[in-house]
C-alpha cells in the first residue's frame, strides 16, 4: 500500500501542542504559595486553640488546686464529760434548760483536762480558741437529741478553728516569723501535742454542703446559695420558656410582615446584647419599688433573670423553627390540617429538641449571673436557708463574690470550692443541652 493511501495524522496533530498555562512555572509556584500559605494559617489557628485551652486548664487548675482542700475540714478529738454542774442545769434539766446551758464550759475543761499545765487566764483563753466557735452548738445538738448523754464522758470529733485548720493544711507555716502568724508558738505546741495523741484529723466537710453562710470560714457553706439558685432558676424556667417559645411560634408561623413586627425583630435582638447590669436596675425600679416585692427574694431574682434570657430563648427557639423543612407544613396543610394544627402537632414537635437546647444554655447563663442579682439587694448576708420564693436568698456567684471580699485566709479556698460548685451545675447544664440536641436532633 502506497503512503498515499495509509492513514495519516493531521497537519494540526503534527504541530506542537500548545503548553497549558495551568501547567506553567509562573503557576506551580503560585499553588505551591497557596499552598503554603494555608499550611501557615491551619498552624496558627491550631497554635491558637492550644494557647487557649492552656490557659483554660491553668485557670480551671489553679481553681482546683486552690479549693481541693475546703472540701476537708480539721477536726480535733476530745475526752467531752457531760457534766451537769458545768452546763448550770439539774440532772433532770428541761428543754429550755438544755438550751440555755453553759456548753463552752465542757470544751474549756476538756482542753483543760487534757493540758493541765496551761493555768494563765490568757492562755486558757487562747487554748479554747483551737476550736471553732461551732462546737458548743454541736455539743447542744448531740444532747438534744440524746439526753442520756447528760452526766457521761464520750470522745468527740469537734470542728477546729479556720486558723488551726490552715495550719495543719500548711496554708500556715511554722517558719514564717510569729508576729506575722496568727498562731503563736503556744498554739502551735498545743497542736503538735494533739497531733502526736492522734487526736487531730482531716475530715470531710460536710458543713460545706449542709448549712448556709457564717462569719467564721469553718461553719460556712453552701446549701442556702445553692437552695437559692434552685428556687431562682426553676423560676425563671417556668416563666421563660413558654414565654419565650410563644413568642418565638408567633413570630415566625402567624406575624404578618410589616414595619412594625421588624421593630419588635430589631428590639428583640438588641436586647440580647443588653449589659446584665441594666436588667438589674430595671428589677430595682420596677419589682422592688413599684411593685413593693420584698428585696433579696427568689421571686424577683427570677423574673430579672426571665427578663434577661427571654431574647436568648425567642433567638434559638425561632432559628429551631426554621430549621424545620417547609414541606412538613405543606403535607399537613395539604392534608387538611389548619395552620394551628400544622405547627402544634408537627412543627413545634420537631423544633422542641433546638428550643429546649437554647433554653438550657440561657439558664446556665442566668446560673452565671452576678450584676443584676447585686442590685436587687441578693448581696446580704444571709444564714439561714430560704424556704420559698418570698424569702432573702442569694445565689452561687453572689455568695463566691461575699467570700472573695472575705478578709479571712480560709475564705480564698472557700471560694475556689464554691467556684468548683458552680462550674459543675454549668458543665451538668450544657452536657445536658449537647445530650438532648444528639439525642432527639433530626437531619433533613
Amino acid at each position: 500500500m502506497s503512503s498515499a493511501g495509509r492513514p495519516g495524522r493531521s497537519a494540526s496533530a503534527l504541530e506542537p501542542r500548545a503548553r497549558s498555562p495551568h501547567r506553567s512555572a509562573a503557576a506551580g509556584a503560585r499553588l505551591r504559595r497557596r499552598q503554603r500559605t494555608e499550611r501557615v494559617f491551619r498552624a496558627a489557628g491550631q497554635l491558637a486553640i492550644a494557647i487557649g485551652l492552656g490557659f483554660v486548664i491553668v485557670l480551671f487548675g489553679s481553681i482546683v488546686y486552690q479549693g481541693k482542700d475546703a472540701f476537708t475540714q480539721t477536726h480535733l478529738r476530745l475526752d467531752i464529760h457531760f457534766d451537769p454542774s458545768a452546763l448550770g442545769v439539774g440532772a433532770s434539766a428541761t428543754d429550755a434548760e438544755l438550751a440555755q446551758a453553759d456548753y463552752p464550759a465542757l470544751v474549756r475543761n476538756a482542753l483543760a483536762a487534757r493540758f493541765p499545765d496551761v493555768s494563765d487566764r490568757k492562755d486558757r483563753r487562747d487554748l479554747a480558741s483551737l476550736v471553732s466557735t461551732g462546737a458548743p452548738f454541736e455539743l447542744a445538738d448531740m444532747l438534744a437529741s440524746d439526753r442520756s448523754l447528760l452526766g457521761q464522758t464520750r470522745s468527740l470529733w469537734l470542728t477546729a478553728d479556720d486558723d488551726v485548720d490552715m495550719f495543719v493544711k500548711g496554708k500556715i507555716r511554722r517558719e514564717t516569723p510569729a508576729a506575722e502568724r496568727r498562731l503563736n508558738d503556744r498554739k502551735i505546741a498545743w497542736i503538735d501535742a494533739l497531733t502526736s495523741d492522734q487526736r487531730v484529723e482531716r475530715q470531710f466537710n460536710a458543713q460545706l454542703f449542709e448549712s448556709g453562710d457564717s462569719r467564721e470560714p469553718e461553719l460556712a457553706g453552701l446549701w442556702g446559695a445553692v437552695m437559692g439558685s434552685v428556687y431562682t432558676l426553676l423560676t425563671t424556667l417556668l416563666l421563660s420558656f413558654p414565654l419565650g417559645v410563644a413568642t418565638a411560634v408567633y413570630l415566625e408561623e402567624f406575624a404578618p410582615k410589616s414595619r412594625w413586627m421588624d421593630i419588635v425583630e430589631v428590639n428583640i435582638n438588641n436586647l440580647a446584647a443588653v449589659p446584665s447590669i441594666v436588667f438589674g436596675l430595671l428589677g430595682l425600679a420596677v419589682f422592688i419599688n413599684f411593685f413593693d416585692l420584698p428585696r433579696s427574694s427568689p421571686l424577683v431574682a427570677s423574673l430579672v433573670l426571665t427578663l434577661m434570657t427571654l431574647p436568648t430563648v425567642i433567638i434559638a427557639s425561632r432559628a429551631a423553627l426554621r430549621s424545620v423543612p417547609s414541606s412538613i407544613r405543606q403535607a399537613a396543610l395539604g392534608m387538611g390540617a389548619s395552620k394551628f394544627q400544622t405547627v402544634l402537632h408537627h412543627v413545634l414537635p420537631l423544633s422542641m429538641p433546638g428550643m429546649l437546647t437554647g433554653t438550657i444554655v440561657g439558664m446556665a447563663h442566668a446560673l452565671g449571673e452576678t450584676a443584676p442579682l447585686l442590685m436587687i439587694g441578693m448581696v446580704a448576708f444571709l444564714v439561714d436557708i430560704p424556704g420559698g420564693l418570698m424569702e432573702p436568698a442569694t445565689v452561687l456567684p453572689v455568695q463566691i463574690y461575699l467570700w472573695a471580699d472575705s478578709p479571712e485566709k480560709a475564705f480564698a479556698e472557700r471560694t475556689s470550692a464554691a467556684i468548683i460548685v458552680l462550674l459543675v451545675f454549668l458543665i451538668a447544664m450544657n452536657s445536658m443541652a449537647v445530650i438532648l440536641r444528639q439525642r432527639f436532633e433530626r437531619r433533613w
